[in-house]
């Protein structure tokens, strides 16, 4: 299955229009928000920047009901009451959270909005599944794949507001990404920013989209796929 990535969106209603346009044009079956609609530098007094983007997040969801989101950890920091981040919004609190309720509504399933999720050969999350999570949380059922997946999901901030969790883990440094979990599997993430989509052994980190805290672009901007059987992916040309 081919399927396109879309990026941390961070109020950015217009990387949909993209995504739209890229779904029309290219032979995509499927597509994945890998987490981190909302919060931006210098944005947290902008309501209505955050009704706009969940407004047309819903609205492409509405256009692909069986496509995967995940949850990013600026996300869950609403969803959770944990308002510790950068951008973090007192006046779009109650937006986010009657938005997600609204896109969960909206989805095929409440299951195609979870923290993490599996086709074929391929896990996607915002941060990644690193081995010392595994090792910290899932040791009893790690040898099993779905099973780490079903409960991962029904994990809360107890296990997953933590560094080396699906939502925080940056396995990019220092050559982390040799101890992402399973080996087997190809994972896709985001959360991490670079200057252009990163190809890391069996991790491919995507995001491209975010900023500066004054507001210059650190990445490409540029959309990534992954074929989720033969695990090749990159930067869409």
């Amino acid at each position: 299955m081919k399927v396109l990535i879309i990026p941390d969106v961070h109020l950015k209603p217009w990387i949909f229009d993209q995504a739209e346009d890229i779904m029309r044009e290219k032979d995509f079956d499927r597509a994945v928000f890998i987490g981190d609609l909302v919060d931006d530098w210098n944005r947290q007094n902008d309501a209505g920047l955050y009704e706009e983007t969940l407004k047309r997040a819903v609205e492409f969801a509405k256009n692909h009901p069986d496509m995967l989101w995940c949850y990013g950890n600026h996300d869950l920091a609403y969803l959770w009451d944990i308002y510790d981040h950068p951008g973090f919004s007192d006046d779009a609190k109650d937006i986010v959270c009657e938005y997600f309720n609204i896109l969960e509504d909206t989805l095929e399933s409440p299951e195609n909005i979870a923290i993490l999720h599996r086709i074929d050969n391929v896990l996607f999350s915002h941060a990644g599944l690193v081995k010392g999570f595994v090792d910290d949380y899932l040791d009893d059922i790690r040898d099993g794949i779905d099973a780490v997946i079903d409960t991962v999901n029904g994990f809360d901030q107890n296990e997953l507001w933590d560094d080396i969790s699906p939502v925080w883990a940056r396995p990019q440094y220092r050559n982390g990404f040799e101890n992402m979990y399973p080996p087997e599997f190809f994972q896709v993430v985001r959360h991490t920013p670079v200057p252009w989509v990163l190809k890391q052994g069996n991790l491919l980190t995507t995001d491209t989209f975010s900023t500066a805290s004054d507001g210059r672009p650190i990445g490409t901007n540029e959309f990534s796929w992954v074929d989720t059987m033969t695990r090749e992916g990159g930067p869409i040309e």
